[in-house]
């Protein structure tokens, strides 16, 4: 009999644990001794706060990331497959939404190993729901281009895209590029087009503001280094 695959989420910002993690949630991933993680330095730091009750030097872990490769992932079935279950840690947020993950998710159904998703923040969701933009159709587009010429391009594209679907378009970039890419949307945009931007969501100073870009071309934030969603619907 084959372990079960949890996939474990953690806190998106500092802050109470209880606050975005539920009870009976801590309480599943407290009896794991064998976790998959992204960083096993922030994955030792997110367990001691769950209090697991198996010391931290006997608990396995195992690495995926950006670098891991698909060969690789097999390997990492072996504990499930002898029956032990384990679990799957993201970095930030939910497990293999914009994080590393889906290839190892896809391949445990393939070996017909129970995935079992636990409840926990996802700051996508968050973002969708406060937004007031359409939550019944809407896309995650991930990381934009970093190159400025195909990035105003797929902003174009995505904005006529919404305008056609009526869809929601949510993307994402590194936080020290946030106010580049801020920017160029603003400058891109039309002027009815309704930008979302949530800031730092589930910390104490968590911000989500839906504005027309003739808005926010009259009062640009400063999201420079802060983890930022953005959400567009024309």
């Amino acid at each position: 009999m084959t372990g079960k695959l949890y996939l474990i989420p953690s806190p998106i910002s500092d802050g109470e644990l209880d606050w975005v993690i539920p009870h009976a949630v801590r309480e599943s991933i407290q009896v794991l001794s064998s976790f998959i993680v992204e960083h096993p330095k922030t994955a030792r730091q997110f367990l001691k706060q769950i209090a697991c009750k198996i010391p931290l030097q006997d608990i396995q872990l195992q690495i995926l990331n950006e670098h891991t490769k698909p060969a690789e992932l097999a390997a990492l079935l072996k504990p499930l497959l002898s029956g032990l279950d384990v679990g799957l840690l993201s970095e930030a947020g939910c497990p293999a939404i914009a994080d590393p993950g889906s290839g190892l998710v896809r391949l445990a159904h393939e070996n017909e190993i129970r995935v079992v998703p636990l409840v926990g923040p996802s700051s996508i969701i968050l973002a969708l729901m406060a937004s007031g933009l359409n939550g019944q159709c809407f896309c995650f587009n991930g990381y934009l281009s970093v190159d400025k010429h195909l990035r105003k391009q797929q902003i174009i594209t995505l904005e006529k895209h919404s305008i056609k679907h009526n869809q929601t378009q949510i993307f994402i970039e590194a936080p020290y590029r946030n106010q580049g890419l801020l920017e160029h949307i603003v400058q891109t945009c039309r002027d009815e087009t309704q930008l979302c931007i949530a800031t730092q969501l589930t910390a104490a100073d968590e911000r989500v503001c839906t504005r027309t870009i003739r808005q926010w071309q009259k009062e640009m934030p400063e999201i420079n280094k802060i983890p930022t969603i953005f959400l567009l619907q024309g």
